[in-house]
């Protein structure tokens, strides 16, 4: 009895632990770590981000963004965006640092956000919270994006595409 109890308990921990050592590797989740940087003259933009996928369904409809409700611009954990420098966000002042950041959908102006809470699951928002909001113009494109993606031009010109939107704004 005490041989089927310890073997019991053994199997327990063993299972226990190889699903935590699991869970560590996030390239193995349905929607994989990402990350873009780039050095735009002195100040170097980083984004942090987990790329959903398409995958056949409807952006506003069965994914995020979905119209008046915040999202966290990517998956899983919050995305981050980070700069080294102060910049400029469409002519508005953000320190360097970290930041969580979040997008408004309201018809086709996305209002993009920066929160002072970066190091959160992505759900987790707090409007209190924001440091910085600016309203940029999305467009429909003729490709698809399949996997969400950021891209960062040598002018500044930060990009999100997902599914068939682009969505643009610029730091300096």
């Amino acid at each position: 009895m005490k041989y089927l109890f310890s073997t019991v308990i053994i199997g327990m921990v063993m299972l226990t632990t190889l699903n935590s050592c699991a869970q560590g590797d996030k390239s193995k989740r349905p929607s994989p770590p990402a990350t873009v940087s780039k050095k735009v003259g002195e100040t170097t933009i980083t984004i942090n981000y987990s790329q959903p996928s398409v995958k056949g369904r409807a952006i506003g409809v069965d994914l995020e963004p979905k119209q008046d409700k915040v999202w966290r611009a990517g998956a899983n954990e919050a995305t981050v965006f980070e700069v080294d420098k102060d910049v400029t966000v469409e002519g508005k002042t953000l320190a360097k640092g970290k930041y969580g950041f979040f997008i408004l959908v309201s018809g086709d102006t996305w209002n993009i956000i920066f929160n002072k809470t970066w190091d959160t699951w992505g759900t987790s928002y707090k409007e209190a919270d924001d440091v910085l909001r600016v309203p940029v113009k999305s467009e429909k494109t003729n490709n698809v994006t399949e996997q969400l993606t950021y891209e960062i031009d040598a002018n500044g010109t930060v990009t999100l595409l997902w599914g068939n939107t682009k969505t643009s704004f610029k730091v300096q």
